[in-house]
C-alpha cells in the first residue's frame, strides 16, 4: 500500500533491527522501500539488501556531506547502475548548509568538489537512463543551475528523477517540476513548525509527489526525536491527505504509482 521512497537501512542504527523493522512494515502496510547508497564504500552493503528482499531496490552514489571517501568516476557508477535491482543514481546534489560551523569556514567556492560530483552523477544517471536522488541543502540556486547547465530540462534525453526530503520553497519546486523531476516529503512535513513546507507539499502535483523517512533521521511526528524506520511513513501519507483533503488509502495508491513510474520502469515487481 505504502512505499517509502528513501531509507537507509545499512545505517547502525537500523541494520541490527532488520527483522522488526520489516514486520512493523508489514503491520503498516508498507510494502516496498528504497534503500539509498551515499558512499562507493557502502554500496555492496545496500545492494546486498536488494537483491535479499524482492520488496526493496537500492541505488548507488556518493552524498555531497562525504568527504575522505572514494571518488566516484561515472564508470563507477555505470558499473553498479547495470546491476540487478539498481534503479537510480544517487543520493547526490549539493549541501551548503553549515558553512561556518560544519564545513570548518572554508567558503562556498571552496566546495567545488562538490559541483564536480554532482556533475559526475548527472552525467552517469543520462548514460544509464535512470533517474537522480538529489539532496540539495542551502544549496538550491546551484543545484538548479548545475542540472540546467548538464541538460537537464524534462527532455527525451534527461535523467530526471526526484528533490528528496524536499525542503526548499515553493519556487524552488516550482522550478524543479518545470524540470521534469518529482518532489519527495519526509516526517519534517508533520513538524509544528512546518507550516511554509507543508504549503508546498499542498502546491505540487499529485503525479509528482513521493513520500519518504529518510530513516534513520528525521522521525514524524508523534515519534519526532526518536529513531525513524519505513514502518513510520504512513503518518507522512496522512499529513498530505489531510492537507489535500484526501482519502490517505489514496495518497498511498497515488504515491506508490508515481514510485512505480519514476523508479520501477521495466522492474519486476514482488
Amino acid at each position: 500500500m505504502f512505499v517509502d521512497s528513501h531509507c537507509h537501512l545499512n545505517d547502525a542504527a537500523l541494520a541490527p533491527q532488520l527483522p522488526q523493522i520489516r514486520a512493523a512494515m508489514q503491520a503498516a502496510q508498507v510494502d516496498r522501500a528504497l534503500c539509498i547508497c551515499t558512499t562507493l564504500e557502502e554500496f555492496d552493503g545496500v545492494h546486498a539488501l536488494a537483491t535479499r528482499y524482492d520488496n526493496f531496490w537500492a541505488t548507488v552514489g556518493v552524498h555531497p556531506d562525504e568527504e575522505g571517501v572514494r571518488e566516484p568516476t561515472v564508470q563507477d557508477l555505470l558499473d553498479r547502475a547495470a546491476l540487478a535491482r539498481v534503479v537510480a543514481i544517487g543520493e547526490t546534489g549539493l549541501d551548503y548548509y553549515g558553512m561556518q560551523d560544519r564545513k570548518g569556514g572554508r567558503s562556498i567556492a571552496d566546495l567545488d568538489w562538490q559541483r564536480t560530483r554532482f556533475s559526475t552523477h548527472i552525467r552517469a544517471a543520462r548514460a544509464a537512463r535512470k533517474p537522480l536522488v538529489i539532496h540539495t541543502r542551502s544549496a538550491s540556486d546551484d543545484t538548479l543551475g548545475i542540472l540546467r547547465e548538464e541538460g537537464e530540462d524534462g527532455g527525451a534525453s534527461s535523467a530526471g528523477g526526484v528533490f528528496h526530503c524536499f525542503t526548499e520553497t515553493q519556487a524552488v519546486a516550482r522550478a524543479a517540476l518545470d524540470m521534469g523531476f518529482y518532489i519527495s516529503f519526509s516526517g519534517i512535513l508533520t513538524f509544528k513548525n512546518a507550516q511554509d513546507l507543508r504549503d508546498v507539499a499542498a502546491f505540487v502535483p499529485l503525479d509528482r509527489l513521493l513520500i519518504e523517512t529518510d530513516s534513520p533521521y528525521l522521525a514524524p511526528v508523534p515519534y519526532r526525536g526518536k529513531v525513524n524506520n519505513p514502518s513510520y511513513v504512513p503518518f507522512v501519507a496522512q499529513q498530505i491527505a489531510q492537507l489535500r483533503g484526501l482519502p490517505v488509502e489514496e495518497v498511498a495508491e497515488l504515491t506508490s504509482r508515481n514510485f512505480e513510474r519514476l523508479f520501477l520502469r521495466g522492474e519486476p515487481q514482488p
